[in-house]
Protein backbone atom coordinates (compact mmCIF):
# COMPACT_ATOMS: atom_id res chain seq x y z
CA UNK A 1 0.00 0.00 0.00
CA UNK A 2 1.10 3.58 -0.71
CA UNK A 3 0.43 6.81 1.19
CA UNK A 4 -1.51 8.01 -1.86
CA UNK A 5 -4.01 5.21 -1.20
CA UNK A 6 -4.84 6.54 2.28
CA UNK A 7 -6.46 9.84 1.34
CA UNK A 8 -3.60 12.15 2.29
CA UNK A 9 -2.94 15.35 0.35
CA UNK A 10 -0.12 15.67 -2.14
CA UNK A 11 1.53 18.32 0.07
CA UNK A 12 1.71 15.94 3.01
CA UNK A 13 2.85 13.03 0.84
CA UNK A 14 5.61 15.20 -0.62
CA UNK A 15 6.89 15.99 2.89
CA UNK A 16 6.68 12.31 3.87
CA UNK A 17 8.66 11.19 0.83
CA UNK A 18 11.25 13.92 1.31
CA UNK A 19 11.65 12.77 4.91
CA UNK A 20 12.62 9.37 3.50
CA UNK A 21 9.54 7.25 4.16
CA UNK A 22 8.33 5.36 1.10
CA UNK A 23 5.55 3.14 2.45
CA UNK A 24 3.16 3.28 5.40
CA UNK A 25 3.51 0.84 8.26
CA UNK A 26 0.57 -1.36 9.21
CA UNK A 27 -0.70 0.98 11.91
CA UNK A 28 -0.52 3.96 9.55
CA UNK A 29 -2.44 2.10 6.84
CA UNK A 30 -5.17 1.17 9.32
CA UNK A 31 -5.45 4.41 11.30
CA UNK A 32 -5.02 7.26 8.79
CA UNK A 33 -8.23 6.68 6.76
CA UNK A 34 -10.37 6.43 9.92
CA UNK A 35 -9.01 9.72 11.27
CA UNK A 36 -9.59 11.48 7.96
CA UNK A 37 -13.18 10.19 7.99
CA UNK A 38 -13.74 11.82 11.39
CA UNK A 39 -14.23 8.57 13.30
CA UNK A 40 -13.30 7.91 16.91
CA UNK A 41 -10.31 5.56 16.86
CA UNK A 42 -8.89 3.24 19.50
CA UNK A 43 -5.59 1.64 18.53
CA UNK A 44 -3.59 -1.01 20.35
CA UNK A 45 -0.09 -1.06 18.90
CA UNK A 46 3.45 -1.72 20.17
CA UNK A 47 5.91 1.11 20.62
CA UNK A 48 8.19 1.90 17.71
CA UNK A 49 5.66 1.01 15.04
CA UNK A 50 5.05 4.48 13.63
CA UNK A 51 1.87 5.28 15.56
CA UNK A 52 2.80 8.95 16.15
CA UNK A 53 2.98 9.46 12.39
CA UNK A 54 -0.37 7.70 12.02
CA UNK A 55 -2.12 10.68 13.59
CA UNK A 56 0.36 13.45 12.69
CA UNK A 57 -0.05 12.88 8.93
CA UNK A 58 -3.87 13.18 8.84
CA UNK A 59 -3.95 16.00 11.42
CA UNK A 60 -1.69 18.10 9.19
CA UNK A 61 -4.22 17.70 6.39
CA UNK A 62 -7.19 18.35 8.66
CA UNK A 63 -5.65 21.58 9.97
CA UNK A 64 -4.84 22.77 6.46
CA UNK A 65 -8.16 21.84 4.86
CA UNK A 66 -10.73 22.53 7.55
CA UNK A 67 -9.35 25.43 9.57
CA UNK A 68 -10.88 26.48 12.90
CA UNK A 69 -9.77 23.19 14.46
CA UNK A 70 -8.83 23.11 18.14
CA UNK A 71 -6.66 20.05 18.62
CA UNK A 72 -5.45 18.73 21.97
CA UNK A 73 -2.71 16.09 21.99
CA UNK A 74 -2.02 14.58 25.41
CA UNK A 75 1.32 12.79 25.65
CA UNK A 76 2.76 10.74 28.52
CA UNK A 77 5.95 12.79 28.96
CA UNK A 78 8.13 15.65 27.78
CA UNK A 79 10.05 13.63 25.20
CA UNK A 80 6.85 12.58 23.46
CA UNK A 81 5.69 16.20 23.36
CA UNK A 82 8.92 17.25 21.67
CA UNK A 83 8.72 14.51 19.06
CA UNK A 84 5.09 15.20 18.23
CA UNK A 85 5.60 18.95 17.91
CA UNK A 86 8.64 18.42 15.69
CA UNK A 87 6.74 16.03 13.43
CA UNK A 88 3.83 18.44 13.02
CA UNK A 89 6.19 21.20 11.91
CA UNK A 90 8.12 18.92 9.53
CA UNK A 91 5.13 17.46 7.70
CA UNK A 92 3.27 20.77 7.51
CA UNK A 93 6.12 22.34 5.50
CA UNK A 94 4.37 22.29 2.10
CA UNK A 95 0.97 23.47 3.28
CA UNK A 96 0.24 27.12 2.71
CA UNK A 97 -1.32 29.26 5.43
CA UNK A 98 -5.07 28.77 5.31
CA UNK A 99 -6.45 31.84 3.53
CA UNK A 100 -9.50 31.82 5.77
CA UNK A 101 -7.26 32.55 8.73
CA UNK A 102 -6.02 35.86 7.36
CA UNK A 103 -8.37 38.81 7.03
CA UNK A 104 -7.01 42.21 5.93
CA UNK A 105 -3.59 41.22 7.27
CA UNK A 106 -4.95 40.60 10.75
CA UNK A 107 -5.63 37.53 12.82
CA UNK A 108 -9.10 36.08 12.41
CA UNK A 109 -9.64 34.17 15.66
CA UNK A 110 -12.66 32.25 14.39
CA UNK A 111 -10.72 30.58 11.59
CA UNK A 112 -7.48 29.62 13.27
CA UNK A 113 -6.00 26.24 13.89
CA UNK A 114 -4.97 25.89 17.52
CA UNK A 115 -2.79 22.93 18.49
CA UNK A 116 -1.96 22.25 22.13
CA UNK A 117 0.47 19.47 23.06
CA UNK A 118 1.51 18.48 26.56
CA UNK A 119 1.60 15.95 29.35
CA UNK A 120 -1.35 15.78 31.78
CA UNK A 121 0.43 17.56 34.65
CA UNK A 122 1.50 20.49 32.46
CA UNK A 123 -1.96 20.81 30.92
CA UNK A 124 -3.68 20.77 34.30
CA UNK A 125 -1.49 23.58 35.63
CA UNK A 126 -1.91 25.73 32.54
CA UNK A 127 -5.67 25.14 32.56
CA UNK A 128 -5.98 25.91 36.28
CA UNK A 129 -4.08 29.16 35.70
CA UNK A 130 -6.61 30.10 33.04
CA UNK A 131 -4.01 30.07 30.27
CA UNK A 132 -5.83 27.70 27.93
CA UNK A 133 -9.48 27.15 27.09
CA UNK A 134 -10.17 23.52 26.21
CA UNK A 135 -13.94 23.84 25.98
CA UNK A 136 -13.88 24.24 22.19
CA UNK A 137 -11.67 21.21 21.45
CA UNK A 138 -12.62 19.54 18.16
CA UNK A 139 -10.12 16.68 18.18
CA UNK A 140 -8.57 14.89 21.15
CA UNK A 141 -5.53 12.62 20.81
CA UNK A 142 -4.33 10.57 23.79
CA UNK A 143 -0.94 9.00 23.10
CA UNK A 144 -0.36 6.64 24.94
CA UNK A 145 -2.94 6.05 27.71
CA UNK A 146 -1.15 3.04 29.18
CA UNK A 147 2.09 5.00 29.50
CA UNK A 148 0.12 7.85 31.09
CA UNK A 149 -1.10 5.29 33.62
CA UNK A 150 2.46 4.10 34.27
CA UNK A 151 3.50 7.70 34.89
CA UNK A 152 0.72 7.95 37.52
CA UNK A 153 -1.04 10.65 35.52
CA UNK A 154 -4.52 9.13 35.13
CA UNK A 155 -5.99 11.50 37.75
CA UNK A 156 -4.68 14.51 35.84
CA UNK A 157 -5.94 13.02 32.59
CA UNK A 158 -9.41 12.80 34.12
CA UNK A 159 -9.22 16.46 35.14
CA UNK A 160 -8.42 17.41 31.57
CA UNK A 161 -11.22 15.26 30.17
CA UNK A 162 -13.71 17.05 32.43
CA UNK A 163 -12.84 20.33 30.67
CA UNK A 164 -13.52 19.00 27.17
CA UNK A 165 -16.78 19.07 25.21
CA UNK A 166 -18.64 15.82 24.65
CA UNK A 167 -18.92 16.40 20.90
CA UNK A 168 -15.47 15.90 19.37
CA UNK A 169 -13.37 13.34 17.55
CA UNK A 170 -11.39 11.12 19.92
CA UNK A 171 -8.21 9.28 18.97
CA UNK A 172 -6.64 7.07 21.62
CA UNK A 173 -3.54 4.88 21.45
CA UNK A 174 -2.22 2.31 23.89
CA UNK A 175 0.64 -0.16 23.77
CA UNK A 176 -1.51 -2.72 25.57
CA UNK A 177 -5.00 -3.04 26.98
CA UNK A 178 -5.21 -2.36 30.72
CA UNK A 179 -7.99 -2.86 33.26
CA UNK A 180 -7.05 0.38 35.00
CA UNK A 181 -7.69 2.44 31.86
CA UNK A 182 -10.88 0.75 30.69
CA UNK A 183 -13.25 3.03 32.61
CA UNK A 184 -11.58 6.16 31.23
CA UNK A 185 -11.62 4.75 27.71
CA UNK A 186 -15.37 4.25 27.97
CA UNK A 187 -15.74 7.91 28.92
CA UNK A 188 -13.62 9.12 26.03
CA UNK A 189 -14.58 6.98 23.07
CA UNK A 190 -17.87 6.89 21.16
CA UNK A 191 -18.36 3.80 18.99
CA UNK A 192 -14.70 3.82 17.92
CA UNK A 193 -13.04 2.02 15.07
CA UNK A 194 -10.91 -0.41 17.08
CA UNK A 195 -7.58 -1.29 15.51
CA UNK A 196 -5.23 -3.88 16.92
CA UNK A 197 -1.85 -4.31 15.31
CA UNK A 198 -0.21 -7.72 15.49
CA UNK A 199 3.27 -7.21 16.90
CA UNK A 200 5.03 -9.56 14.46
CA UNK A 201 3.23 -8.08 11.47
CA UNK A 202 4.03 -4.55 12.58
CA UNK A 203 7.70 -5.28 13.12
CA UNK A 204 7.92 -6.69 9.62
CA UNK A 205 6.20 -3.60 8.19
CA UNK A 206 8.50 -1.30 10.13
CA UNK A 207 11.60 -3.11 8.84
CA UNK A 208 10.30 -2.78 5.30
CA UNK A 209 9.70 0.93 5.82
CA UNK A 210 13.18 1.42 7.24
CA UNK A 211 14.70 -0.41 4.30
CA UNK A 212 13.15 2.06 1.84
CA UNK A 213 14.62 5.13 3.52
CA UNK A 214 16.74 6.95 0.97
CA UNK A 215 20.33 8.04 1.55
CA UNK A 216 21.30 8.75 5.13
CA UNK A 217 17.94 10.15 6.21
CA UNK A 218 16.33 8.13 8.99
CA UNK A 219 12.72 8.41 10.22
CA UNK A 220 14.03 9.33 13.67
CA UNK A 221 15.76 12.47 12.36
CA UNK A 222 14.39 15.38 10.40
CA UNK A 223 16.21 16.51 7.29
CA UNK A 224 17.38 20.07 6.81
CA UNK A 225 14.43 22.07 5.63
CA UNK A 226 13.48 25.50 4.49
CA UNK A 227 11.47 27.64 6.85
CA UNK A 228 7.75 26.91 6.83
CA UNK A 229 5.23 29.77 6.72
CA UNK A 230 4.76 31.43 10.09
CA UNK A 231 1.69 33.13 11.51
CA UNK A 232 1.40 36.71 10.37
CA UNK A 233 0.50 37.58 13.93
CA UNK A 234 2.38 35.95 16.82
CA UNK A 235 1.10 36.58 20.32
CA UNK A 236 3.18 34.38 22.59
CA UNK A 237 1.69 33.51 25.96
CA UNK A 238 4.72 34.15 28.15
CA UNK A 239 3.14 32.72 31.30
CA UNK A 240 2.41 29.46 29.49
CA UNK A 241 5.99 29.44 28.24
CA UNK A 242 7.28 29.78 31.80
CA UNK A 243 5.05 26.94 33.01
CA UNK A 244 6.28 24.71 30.19
CA UNK A 245 9.88 25.54 31.11
CA UNK A 246 9.15 24.62 34.72
CA UNK A 247 8.14 21.14 33.60
CA UNK A 248 10.85 20.94 30.91
CA UNK A 249 7.93 19.84 28.81
CA UNK A 250 9.46 20.43 25.41
CA UNK A 251 13.12 19.89 26.19
CA UNK A 252 13.67 23.64 26.47
CA UNK A 253 12.11 24.28 23.06
CA UNK A 254 8.58 25.67 23.01
CA UNK A 255 7.04 25.33 19.54
CA UNK A 256 5.32 28.59 18.66
CA UNK A 257 2.24 26.87 17.33
CA UNK A 258 1.57 25.21 20.68
CA UNK A 259 1.40 28.39 22.72
CA UNK A 260 0.29 30.86 20.05
CA UNK A 261 -3.18 30.89 18.52
CA UNK A 262 -2.43 30.66 14.83
CA UNK A 263 -1.34 28.52 11.93
CA UNK A 264 1.35 25.88 12.43
CA UNK A 265 4.85 27.35 12.44
CA UNK A 266 8.42 26.20 12.88
CA UNK A 267 9.83 25.42 16.32
CA UNK A 268 11.84 28.21 17.90
CA UNK A 269 14.43 28.15 20.64
CA UNK A 270 13.17 29.91 23.77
Amino acid sequence: MKFSDLGLSQQTIRAIEEFGIAEPTTVQSDVIPSILEGKDVFTIAPQGCGKTMSYVFPLVDIISNRGAQNILIITPNSESSVMTSDRLAIFNKYHEINGAAIKDGEEDIDNEANVIIGSPDLLVEIAENGKIDLSQTNILVVDDINLIKKNKQLANLEKILALLPSEKQNIVFTNRRSKETQEILEKILNAPAEIKVDKNKEQEAELNAQATVSGKIKPEKAPKKTAAPKPQVSIVDQEAVEISKKYQSFGGRVPTFILVKGILAENEER
